[in-house]
């Protein structure tokens, strides 16, 4: 194999950068030629590929986002788009393809695998919602996002003796509110995987209440509802002052932190290792602090799992 090909697709995450640096560095230092695709699947529809060098990825190690730019692909969902963006690599001579992104992004990575195109597929999404790695690359510091957040908030919870619901990223999974609670000790935690317990909320606030508690923090992630719609339900069901805040988009930007500097290098590098070993088709991640790959198209076969012993945690340490 003598050239490669990397690109971002999907959500942004803090951390694709550092990835994109990687893959960038750890080729051209094994004598791989190694282009960047812009935009995405559609960037590599399009044709928007260009050669990169060492200094093409200088400097951007600490910056969130991406500099390559994401895109979401409705085209690339078809076969017809999918052979396109094969035939723009093929012209350039580009062997292997390297996506950094989450699952969508690997589900196109599936198809382009499937088609025969070696790939390889470097988890990249805040959500943390990959079977198949501890972490996803973007997590800690959508997390210490969070957690920054919720310990305001938290002031002035406590100045207003009010309850407040914060509502968190996480699209299907509740990794990200969970690991917040905890880290965060938000009274209660409402998440995908358990999220019939909204009863359980309001008796925690009312046990609260009696022992002389008059503030709480509620974390819900995105995948149970809405948080103003949780909070209308809180009031309702106490008659107390409940005041919502969505944290959005925040939580996808800014520096990375240190572990997502170092996992997103960790993983980069192995991407590069696989190709030049003459393999396709996997994923890259991170298991017991130890970097593996496994066949991408077994692993979005897999359901991802929280780590629900958290989550009772997050109820013991709440009380």
């Amino acid at each position: 194999m003598k050239k490669i090909g990397v690109l971002t697709s999907g959500g942004d995450a803090p951390g694709m950068n550092a990835a994109i640096r990687a893959v960038v560095r750890k080729g051209i230092y094994h004598g791989l030629d190694v282009y960047g695709v812009y935009y995405g699947y559609q960037g590599l529809i399009n044709g928007d590929i260009k050669k990169m060098e060492l200094g093409s990825v200088g400097d951007i190690i600490q910056k969130g986002g991406t500099s390559l730019y994401t895109s979401r692909s409705q085209e690339f969902k078809t076969d017809e788009g999918q052979q396109k963006g094969i035939e723009q690599m093929k012209k350039l001579g580009i062997e292997g393809l390297v996506v950094i992104g989450g699952d969508g992004s690997f589900r196109g990575a599936k198809k382009i695998t499937e088609k025969g195109f070696p790939c390889i597929g470097v988890p990249g999404t805040i959500d943390n919602d990959i079977p198949g790695t501890d972490f996803t690359v973007g997590f800690d510091t959508a997390l210490n996002t969070v957690i920054q957040a919720v310990d305001k908030i938290r002031d002035t919870a406590t100045s207003h003796e009010r309850t407040y619901v914060i509502e968190v990223m996480g699209r299907d999974a509740g990794d990200l509110a969970l690991w917040a609670g905890v880290s965060a000790g938000a009274e209660s935690v409402l998440i995908p995987e358990k999220s019939d317990e909204f009863e359980d909320v309001i008796e925690r606030i009312k046990r609260g209440h009696e022992r002389g508690k008059r503030h709480s923090i509620i974390l819900v992630a995105e995948g149970v509802g809405s948080g103003l719609e949780f909070g209308k339900k809180i009031e309702e069901a106490m008659g107390i002052e409940t005041r919502v805040t969505v944290l959005g988009h925040t939580q996808r930007g800014g520096s990375p932190t240190a572990n997502d500097r170092v996992l997103a290098s960790r993983l980069g590098a192995k991407a590069v290792d696989l190709l030049l070993d003459g393999q396709g088709g996997k994923m890259v991640g991170i298991q017991g602090n130890e970097i593996v790959a496994h066949d991408i198209i077994k692993v979005l076969d897999m359901a991802h799992k929280p780590e629900l012993s958290m989550y009772q945690l997050s109820k013991e340490l709440s009380i």
